[in-house]
């Protein structure tokens, strides 16, 4: 592996073609070393209207940016070259107090239809005190694998369509996960690194959309423990489901749904399915999906839409 990766990216396109069967892997490297210094060039020298997938490699280093994939640029893949998701950081530290809005405030935005990142970190490093948003999500169909959203408030923005992330890592301190557009997280961890904990989600799932946020076989910790809530409803039909996911203690778990404004948690569409560990207790603040409703919140069910799209298998 090693040495196809440094004959490819010592070399021309041709021999990218060879390896990977496409027309064109471009590199982009931080030190000059590959085609591209900047993510946002090399997306910029994709076709618009392209019809065949478009793999961008990135080499390890830390790309201080704003990078947008226009929505007439659907297919294009993301992937870092280095040994680990840690290694390769798309970052900034734009924010809703520095004029940026909440949704205009993030590191990447996702406009284009059937984008795919993996082994690579999207990070907004503002800090604490206002929205900040580390990724954009709104063309329909991403899949993130192996990628780490990293920020404080507003980490992660599903603002629309449909979108899967897994063996992935999500981090944040109020309303990290959230959004109206409906997406799965399969084995995935959640963190809630605020010592005085938060909501994780803040979900705004449209009425006539079954199905916003589920979580699948994650885990869910905390900086400390009965603190972190499982979310908040943004808006008043908000969907989340943990299903089969390990809570630990950092779960409040007396009341591990809450308010938000005039929307309550008893009206939305708040559940849990066969979770585990020492934060999934039972009791009458925490509605339970039976067996014969959760046959139909399968991560197949949510992301199917009316095309059939099935990333999971």
């Amino acid at each position: 592996g090693a040495i196809i990766q440094e004959t490819c990216t010592a070399n021309t396109n041709k021999q990218w073609a060879f390896v990977t069967g496409t027309t064109e892997t471009p590199v982009v490297a931080a030190d000059g070393s590959g085609q591209y210094t900047t993510v946002q060039a090399a997306i910029d020298a994709v076709p618009a209207n392209n019809t065949t997938r478009r793999t961008i490699t990135i080499k390890a280093g830390t790309y201080r940016e704003i990078v947008t994939i226009p929505s007439n640029k659907p297919y294009v893949t993301l992937r870092g070259l280095g040994s680990s998701a840690a290694q390769t950081v798309i970052v900034n530290n734009h924010s809703s107090a520095g004029g940026y809005g909440t949704s205009g405030s993030a590191t990447v935005f996702v406009n284009g239809a059937d984008f795919a990142a993996s082994n690579l970190t999207i990070s907004n490093d503002y800090g604490e005190g206002s929205q900040a948003v580390a990724a954009n999500l709104g063309g329909d169909r991403s899949v993130f694998d192996n990628v780490r959203f990293l920020g404080a408030q507003d980490t992660l923005l599903v603002n629309n369509n449909r979108h899967y992330v897994r063996n992935s890592y999500v981090e944040g301190t109020v309303d990290f996960i959230f959004g109206s557009g409906t997406a799965v997280f399969n084995a995935t961890a959640i963190y809630q690194k605020r010592s005085t904990g938060g909501p994780i989600t803040a979900s705004r799932t449209d009425a006539a959309n079954p199905y916003g946020f589920l979580f699948y076989r994650c885990t869910v910790t905390g900086a400390t423990n009965n603190t972190t809530q499982l979310g908040r409803p943004w808006g008043p039909d908000a969907q989340v489901l943990y299903r089969e996911t390990t809570l630990s203690a950092t779960i409040a778990t007396a009341q591990p749904w809450i308010n938000m404004s005039s929307n309550v948690w008893t009206a939305a569409r708040f559940s849990e399915y066969r979770n585990t560990g020492s934060g999934a207790t039972v009791n009458s603040n925490r509605p339970q999906m039976s067996d014969s409703t959760a046959a139909d919140y399968t991560p197949q069910k949510y992301l199917a839409g009316s095309d059939g799209w099935n990333p999971v298998g």
